[in-house]
């Protein structure tokens, strides 16, 4: 029954990543549709990416009171609503606006996490959780097959079939799917309390922001990069950002294996490391160095992904939902931020090398943190995960 519930809301969590990433995949036709400059672009990929993480914090609240089963169901509907909002009106005001919108089928994270926790044991919740997080996918599909549409069929096209596409699994999801067990009754002080007093959630969130914060912003401003630095085409872009994003996303359900064996501490400090090199190779201006980065960082940010939320339910076990959603929605601002500072930087530098200098300082600083989790984690002074 389990492996039932962990498929359905796989793939609800592909379509839901399909849609957080329809605009980043469109993101170069738009530019020149609306006649964008670099910071308007990198504000229409960021902007979805905002209410993605921020609507993760109620939706994990959520999820923990009334189910799984019919949060994803009413979230997955929603889905066909700014998708054809966008299809319809044609304007970067409107853009924008919708995608802020769009953004709410990112917060289906915290949704699978808390109703797939319930279904598998300890000893086997980091595979099962690095298996839905494998939906991660859906984002691949959205930057690689969103411009092979377009250039078919029309760019409303694009949001016309993935708009529909989670109207129609918003239906199998409703009469397939089931919860684990009835919600647990949580109270609003209990919930307050967890977000604000429990530390460790918190450095669990800051993992979070620079492992899947880093995964999204390079998976929805990578088209962009390596069109504007490299001067690769639309098409070619894409296929590479594929590229990354597939690595990263069959990475994912690896670090939760490692982690249920050694350790998701451990797996984290092994991340961190590696990334910190990575950030040197992503500031070259040479494709083939830029792309060794590229690609070790999708590995190691995959990795990253699948430890981390080993960590959640063995340190939270009671309180899985509210904490993936401030851990989600802080993993979410880590993929909002960094596209507006490329851009941001790009645009009064002319590089992009202090964007990747901070990606790789970031990671010195959780290394350390994980170090001392480790620590602590050994001494007894919190669960050893």
């Amino acid at each position: 029954m389990g492996q039932r519930q962990l498929f359905l809301s796989t793939v609800a969590f592909a379509i839901s990543f399909a849609l957080w990433g329809l605009i980043s995949g469109l993101a170069p036709r738009f530019r020149v549709l609306y006649g964008l400059s670099e910071l308007q672009t990198a504000v229409a990929v960021a902007v979805p990416v905002l209410l993605g993480a921020l609507f993760r914090i109620p939706m994990g609240v959520l999820t923990d009171r009334y189910g799984g089963r019919i949060v994803f169901t009413l979230l997955l509907t929603f889905g066909i609503v700014p998708p054809a909002a966008i299809a319809l009106f044609h304007s970067y005001a409107v853009l924008v606006a919708s995608g802020l919108f769009l953004g709410s089928a990112g917060s289906s994270f915290a949704i699978g996490i808390a109703f797939n926790t319930r279904w598998f044991p300890p000893e086997r919740q980091g595979l099962a959780l690095g298996i839905f997080g494998a939906g991660n996918i859906g984002q691949s599909v959205a930057v690689f097959g969103a411009p092979l549409i377009a250039k078919h069929f029309g760019w409303e096209a694009v949001f016309w079939s993935f708009g529909t596409l989670s109207l129609l699994w918003a239906a199998i999801f409703w009469s397939f799917a089931r919860d684990a067990g009835p919600p647990r009754e949580t109270s609003l002080r209990h919930i307050i309390d967890v977000l604000l007093r429990r530390r460790l959630s918190w450095m669990l969130a800051f993992f979070y922001f620079i492992t899947f914060g880093g995964f999204v912003a390079l998976g929805i401003y990578l088209p962009i990069l390596l069109k504007g630095q490299f001067g690769l085409s639309l098409e070619d872009a894409g296929f590479r950002t594929a590229g990354f994003i597939v690595l990263a996303t069959a990475m994912r359900p690896l670090g939760g294996w490692l982690a249920d064996r050694i350790g998701g501490t451990r797996v984290l400090t092994i991340v961190f490391g590696i990334i910190m090199l990575c950030s040197l190779c992503l500031m070259s201006t040479n494709l083939t160095l830029f792309s060794i980065g590229a690609l070790g960082s999708a590995a190691m940010l995959g990795l990253g992904n699948g430890a981390v939320f080993k960590l959640v339910p063995a340190l939270f076990s009671e309180d899985v939902g509210t904490v993936t959603g401030l851990v989600g929605a802080l993993g979410g601002l880590g993929g909002f931020f960094p596209p507006l500072a490329l851009g941001a930087l790009k645009q009064a530098t002319g590089s992009y090398a202090i964007g990747f200098l901070l990606l790789g300082i970031f990671a010195l600083l959780a290394l350390n943190l994980t170090r001392s989790l480790g620590w602590r984690a050994t001494s007894g002074e919190v669960p050893a995960p």
